[in-house]
């Protein structure tokens, strides 16, 4: 009797569990029928990601990619943010990678100084390695509230680092700002001459300072390297130089609120990329724009055959997707870190691409299944989708780290369409990527909205840049997701970095709002 009321007791806490798991808030450790559901849930960030570096405690902000020729990886230091900062803050922490697959954490490496030396707080710097002495050196800022100064840390192992206490560049000692001189870069140019460049300002002005040197050692001014091409308002940080084939190029984070996005100049020589700001003469269509405002501080670093770029993410407060940081409001300091492929064109042009060390990460395929669909405007054959007018095909759940490809053919530069994530059944509020015509149908942008009964449409400050339309209107489209952390790419020529929350393991779909799309090759995969 006794084995029976156990049974009966069992049996009724089974079922109430059971019955749970139709609750699409339930936590994410319930069973839930994944499967044969499409309803929101809503889901939480996991704490390490998979692909998109983020330290256990803290965020990654400003990227200093190098690599390593004893090693034969990629290392990034990174300026280690707390929430809250200590009085003394950012010190230099790193990871290692081969591929950009995954990383390795290296720890901290440089520490802070104290609250009353010139680098209480760490800012942005850069890694070159002397192969003659084998020594390694990071020129860093030395940052306190009312002066930035450039300082230096050597190691021969990349693990121990000894401050040069012997060693500042002031500013103001050459006419500079004392309050913003930061972010030193060091290049070698054709001459064998190495080159540093300092983020500050000259009367008001942002420019970037020129340093030379013959031994790493000793640093001579050279004067103005580049002018800002705009007024009082910008400052360009954490720039990068770099020549590639047969060009040279200025990557630079522009901070001003209004952009804020990672651009680029160029030039066939080094003098000329010099005077490319003065005019200003820019290298493409877009303004040099190279992502949206959700990839900041990004710097380059090569293996010698391939290029790559590292930035931040943003995390949005109180996960808000349509907190974004729109100007005159900056979005939230610091995230998760994000690498792209540069991508350089026969005109010497630029744009970001997809690393294959994280594309070959989603090797699990999903089986796409049909959850719903609008009630007109689809059509399926042989698993390619015609959609037509505003109409929407919405897909089975994905899974935490995915990644999305397909082939978009339409009809006509008219057309308007995209792609939604975090979309249930019963969503009031979803949000879709637009890939929406600009100027009279000539070019076209990414646009970020949230959709639905209560959505507010579109997002300011997160959108991407104009690109032309397609000769042949076809797009080719990959995406990958590590949690909250989106990247798009289109045609090796289009790059948009988003955080949307409540991606992973929600529904997706592809969608039409004018004109008529023909959308083929959709496969899903994750890891």
């Amino acid at each position: 009797m006794k084995t029976m009321i156990h049974t009966l007791a069992y049996t009724a806490l089974l079922s109430i569990a059971l019955s749970s798991c139709n609750d699409d808030n339930a936590p994410i450790l319930t069973q839930k029928d994944w499967d044969n559901t499409a309803t929101y849930f809503k889901p939480t960030d996991e704490n390490m990601f998979g692909t998109y570096y983020k330290p256990q405690l803290g965020y990654v902000g400003d990227p200093m990619p190098f690599y390593d020729p004893q090693a034969g990886d990629f290392k990034i230091m990174y300026l280690q943010e707390y929430r809250p900062n200590q009085t003394t803050y950012h010190p230099f922490w790193a990871v290692s990678t081969k591929n950009g697959g995954s990383y390795t954490s290296l720890g901290e490496l440089i520490p802070t100084g104290t609250e009353d030396e010139p680098d209480a707080a760490l800012g942005t710097g850069c890694i070159f390695y002397d192969e003659t002495n084998k020594v390694y050196y990071t020129y860093y800022t030395g940052h306190t509230a009312d002066t930035e100064v450039v300082m230096r840390a050597t190691s021969t192992d990349f693990k121990t680092w000894n401050k040069d206490r012997t060693f500042f560049l002031l500013g103001s000692n050459d006419g500079y700002s004392r309050k913003d001189f930061r972010d030193p870069f060091i290049f070698e140019s054709e001459s064998g001459k190495y080159h540093m460049i300092v983020s500050t300002k000259k009367d008001g002005i942002g420019v970037l300072a020129e340093y030379t040197s013959t031994d790493l050692k000793a640093w001579k001014h050279s004067g103005v390297f580049m002018p800002m091409h705009w007024g009082a308002d910008r400052f360009y940080e954490c720039a990068d130089v770099f020549k590639m084939g047969d060009w040279w190029y200025l990557v630079y984070s522009d901070q001003n609120a209004v952009s804020r996005k990672v651009c680029y100049f160029k030039g066939s020589t080094l003098e000329e990329l010099k005077q490319m700001t003065a005019a200003p003469t820019f290298p493409d269509n877009k303004e040099g724009v190279l992502d949206s405002r959700a990839f900041y501080a990004g710097k380059t670093a090569s293996n010698g055959t391939d290029r790559y770029i590292w930035g931040w993410c943003p995390t949005r407060a109180g996960n808000d997707n349509t907190a974004v940081g729109a100007a005159p409001a900056e979005p939230e300091w610091a995230g998760n870190l994000v690498m792209h492929k540069i991508i350089q064109h026969e005109d010497g042009t630029l744009s970001l691409g997809s690393v294959d060390g994280i594309l070959n990460k989603y090797t699990n395929n999903t089986t796409l299944k049909v959850m719903a669909q609008s009630e007109t405007g689809v059509a399926e054959s042989n698993d390619n989708y015609m959609l037509s007018g505003d109409a929407y095909v919405l897909f089975n759940r994905l899974n935490v780290h995915n990644k999305l490809t397909f082939t978009v053919t339409a009809s006509s530069n008219e057309d308007i369409f995209g792609i939604s994530l975090a979309r249930g059944t019963d969503s009031k509020k979803y949000y879709s990527l637009i890939i929406n015509p600009e100027d009279n149908n000539s070019n076209r942008k990414i646009n970020f909205e949230q959709k639905g009964k209560e959505g507010i449409g579109f997002i300011a400050g997160i959108d991407g840049y104009k690109f032309p339309v397609p000769a042949d209107n076809i797009y080719h489209v990959t995406i990958c997701t590590d949690n909250s952390v989106c990247t798009v790419y289109i045609n090796d020529n289009v790059a948009y970095t988003n955080r949307i929350y409540g991606i992973q393991k929600n529904c997706w779909s592809l969608d039409s709002y004018e004109g008529s799309i023909q959308v083929s090759n959709i496969k899903v995969s994750y890891y």
